[in-house]
C-alpha cells in the first residue's frame, strides 16, 4: 500500500533565493509585534490581572449578550466584559478587581448573582486577589526566562558557533511574533499562554535542529558544493517530513480549537501561530543566516586557503 505524501519525494526548490524577501519581512514583523505590544499592550486574563470570572450558560434557548451587559453595566461594579463563546447559549462575565479585598470580590459575584436571577446556570467562577496575580505573573516572567535561557545554552552548546547563533535568532524571532500575535489579535493572555509560548520554544527548537542536523551532514558528504546550494538541498531532503510534522500538530489543535472549550482556546491558537512560524523561521531565517555568518564547508575552505597561498607567493 503506498504510503500518504503530503510533499514529493525528490523536491528542488531554491528557497534560498527568498532569503532577501525573508528577512525585511521578518523584521517588519518584528517592528509591528513590538509597537503593537508598547501601544496596546496584552490582554491579561484574571490570572495575572486579578478580578473575578463568572462562566455562564442559559438555562433556555440563547443567552442574550446584550441584555446581560446592559444588567452589568448598571450594578455600579465598573467595568464588566461579556463575551459569548462556545455555542450560543454560554457566555462569560468578567470583573475587575474590586476595592476592598477578597470579601469585596465575594460581595460583587452575589451582586451579579443576585442581578441575573436563575435565568442562567454558573458553570465555573473564578476569583483572583491582587496578590496572587502579582505572584503568577512573577513566577511565569521567572519560568519563561529561565526555560529560554535553558535552551539557548544548548544550542550553543549542541551546535557550532555560526549554527548556534542562526538557532539562537531563531527562536528569538519565535517568541517575538508570538508575543505580538497576543498584542494585536488581544487573545487573553493567561498560565495556558505561558504554557503554549514554552511548548512553542521547544517547537522551534525542534525545527531547528533537524534542519541544521541535516545541513551538518550534507557539509560532509559534499565538500565542494556552495553553501546555498547546500542549504537547499538539506531543506529540501527534510521537507517531507516538516510538511507531515506540521500538518499533523496543526490538526490536533484545529480540533482543540473547534471543540475544546473556552478555557484552553488561547493556547490552541497561540500553537497554531507557533507551528507556523516556527516552520517559517527554521528554513527562512536560520538556515540562511549561515550564509551571512560566512561559514563554509571543506572544500570551499580548502580553496580559499590555496587562493590566499597562491596570491602570496
Amino acid at each position: 500500500m503506498k504510503l500518504l505524501r503530503l510533499a514529493p519525494e525528490q523536491t528542488n526548490f531554491g528557497f534560498m533565493r527568498f532569503r532577501r524577501i525573508s528577512y525585511p519581512f521578518s523584521a517588519l514583523m518584528s517592528i509591528v509585534a513590538v509597537a503593537t505590544f508598547l501601544l496596546f499592550g496584552m490582554n491579561f486574563g484574571i490570572d495575572f490581572a486579578g478580578g473575578t470570572l463568572l462562566e455562564l450558560r442559559a438555562s433556555s434557548g440563547k443567552a442574550d449578550i446584550a441584555a446581560l451587559r446592559s444588567t452589568a453595566d448598571n450594578l455600579g461594579l465598573g467595568e464588566v466584559e461579556v463575551q459569548g463563546f462556545g455555542n450560543e447559549s454560554d457566555v462569560t462575565l468578567r470583573l475587575r478587581l474590586q476595592p476592598g479585598g477578597d470579601a469585596a470580590q465575594q460581595a460583587a459575584v452575589e451582586k451579579v448573582k443576585a442581578a441575573i436571577g436563575t435565568t442562567y446556570e454558573y458553570r465555573r467562577i473564578e476569583v483572583v486577589g491582587p496578590r496572587v496575580s502579582g505572584e503568577l505573573v512573577q513566577s511565569g516572567t521567572l519560568g519563561v526566562v529561565i526555560s529560554i535561557v535553558a535552551v539557548l545554552t544548548y544550542l550553543w552548546f549542541r551546535f557550532e558557533w555560526q549554527f548556534a547563533i542562526g538557532a539562537v535568532i531563531g527562536t528569538m524571532h519565535d517568541l517575538l511574533l508570538t508575543v505580538g500575535f497576543f498584542c494585536v489579535t488581544q487573545l487573553e493572555f493567561n498560565t495556558t499562554s505561558i504554557a503554549a509560548i514554552l511548548t512553542i520554544v521547544g517547537y522551534s527548537l525542534n525545527e531547528t535542529v533537524v534542519v541544521l542536523d541535516r545541513i551538518r551532514e550534507m557539509m560532509k558528504k559534499y565538500k565542494r558544493m556552495s553553501i546555498p546550494d547546500m542549504i537547499d538541498l538539506s531543506v529540501n531532503a527534510v521537507l517531507p517530513r516538516t510538511i507531515m510534522t506540521a500538518t499533523t500538530v496543526f490538526l490536533a489543535l484545529l480540533a482543540l480549537v473547534i471543540f475544546g472549550g473556552h478555557v484552553i482556546r488561547s493556547f490552541s491558537l497561540a500553537m497554531m501561530w507557533g507551528v507556523f512560524v516556527s516552520t517559517y523561521s527554521a528554513i527562512f531565517i536560520c538556515s540562511p543566516i549561515l550564509i551571512y555568518l560566512g561559514i563554509r564547508n571543506e572544500g570551499e575552505a580548502k580553496a580559499g586557503a590555496k587562493t590566499v597561498a597562491t596570491e602570496a607567493s
